[in-house]
């Protein structure tokens, strides 16, 4: 018997998810909750973990607790739109990467393979985990992007990265080229819709 435990902040899903785990007879499902201010209740043993890629999207997040704790043996729902988000889960030391648009016995294959302490990747996202590789964009323009993304005018973005203006501009004109977009609300919507912030 695999033990594992699906790990979604929306109601809705996560039943779904369960419902579709537990038609399998060789898996014993839970599921568990953000609370309310994000924070993640006990953990629930388990020999695998299933979470949507989005939770795990940052570092500092909720979804770390969910890396800590369950190290490897994570099954990540993601899609191949979001190469960003499926490079993290990767590079994270997920052994299982699941595309959302999958049918669904793929979701129970991945579950039984990580149990088994292998890897598997969806072959949907093999070109996307590949494009998530080659974010083109350093730190720095990534940083100076990410604040742009929060309202920063430049000057507030030089003051909080400790930049001149003329710095900031340049990075920010660097990362519009680099990404192909036509001004810096272009930029934004596409790096986010990546999935590199």
């Amino acid at each position: 018997m695999v033990r594992v435990v699906v790990v979604h902040g929306e109601t809705l899903l996560r039943s779904a998810l369960v419902q579709l785990l537990r038609s399998e007879e060789a898996l014993e499902v839970a599921s568990q909750c953000p609370d309310a201010d994000g924070a993640e209740g006990a953990a629930l043993p388990a020999d695998v973990c299933v979470v949507d890629g989005e939770y795990l999207s940052d570092p500092d997040g909720p979804g770390a607790g969910v890396r800590t704790r369950y190290g490897d043996r994570l099954v990540v729902l993601t899609t191949a739109k979001r190469p960003g988000v499926l490079r993290r889960a990767f590079d994270g030391g997920a052994l299982g990467l699941v595309d959302k648009n999958a049918p669904a016995h793929r979701l129970i294959t991945a579950v039984h393979t990580v149990a088994k302490g292998e890897r598997f990747l969806d072959e949907t996202l093999t070109v996307a985990l590949l494009k998530g590789a080659e974010m083109p964009l350093t730190t720095r323009e990534l940083g100076v992007l990410a604040l742009a993304s929060q309202g920063a005018p430049v000057a507030e973005i030089a003051a909080r990265l400790h930049l001149s203006r003329g710095t900031v501009r340049n990075y920010m004109a660097t990362a519009i080229r680099k990404v192909g977009a036509r001004n810096r609300i272009d930029a934004i919507r596409i790096v986010q819709s990546a999935g590199w912030t």
